[in-house]
């Protein structure tokens, strides 16, 4: 079996007096794709917000291989090989596609090979290679989709974090972008994919967990979850 890439550990975390996750154990194995489904206030995208060390307060433990996360700043976060898809995608509107790009590899701002960066965002998103000197602001959602993922990219991560990419995107887009993970997992990019569309989630996961109210109630492997009978009632309205 795979040692764990991240190994998370009895995890709690608060806004304000409010806990939002209540003692979570979570693991992705290297090359895994992990996704964590649920509704809409169960504190899916807290657990990211929480690897990425954005949330005030939290507790229990988050082993990202060797190093503890908790004991870490936000920002010494992206140098560990970690990437982070924000829900709502946070690009930059007045900056050109490439500048985008080339913020996600700020930490790699040395490194020689960023033109081979760039270009394997360009193949892997053809769209962007129409876009890249336009502003990212007069790009349509799927296309700001795209360098948001693309700037992720940009950072050759170890594991990536996506936080409901499909969120307010046309079915065909959200295709697209689906089959755009299926490829970056196939590179051996490990994944931990928060999605409120079950369906998709499970057909692109390996495995997956799922949260109600900041707990965990499930976990196997996405065949496994999509033939759950509470999945499939709860979820996918079978």
């Amino acid at each position: 079996m795979s040692l764990p890439l991240l190994d998370i550990r009895q995890l709690k975390a608060s806004y304000g007096e409010a806990e939002v996750l209540h003692g979570i154990d979570l693991v992705v194995l290297q090359g895994e794709f992990v996704c964590i489904i649920g509704a809409n206030t169960a504190g899916k995208s807290t657990i990211l917000r929480s690897i990425s060390r954005l949330v005030p307060k939290s507790s229990g433990t988050i082993r990202f291989g060797e190093v503890d996360l908790t004991k870490l700043a936000s920002h010494d976060i992206p140098a560990l090989g970690i990437a982070h898809v924000p829900e709502g995608r946070q690009i930059f509107p007045e900056m050109t596609v490439e500048e985008n790009l080339l913020l996600g590899a700020f930490t790699a701002r040395k490194a020689t090979d960023l033109p081979v960066r760039i270009a394997d965002v360009l193949d892997l998103f053809p769209r962007l290679r129409e876009r890249y000197g336009q502003l990212a602001g007069t790009l349509s959602g799927g296309e700001q989709q795209m360098v948001a993922v693309g700037r992720a990219l940009m950072l050759r991560p170890k594991l990536l974090l996506l936080d409901e990419p499909s969120h307010g995107l046309a079915p065909k887009v959200v295709e697209e972008m689906h089959e755009a993970f299926k490829i970056i997992h196939g590179r051996g990019t490990s994944i931990l994919l928060v999605e409120q569309n079950v369906e998709l989630a499970l057909e692109v996961a390996t495995r997956g967990y799922v949260l109600e109210s900041g707990v965990v109630t499930l976990e196997g492997s996405a065949a496994e979850l999509h033939a759950n009978p509470a999945v499939v009632t709860a979820y996918l309205g079978l």
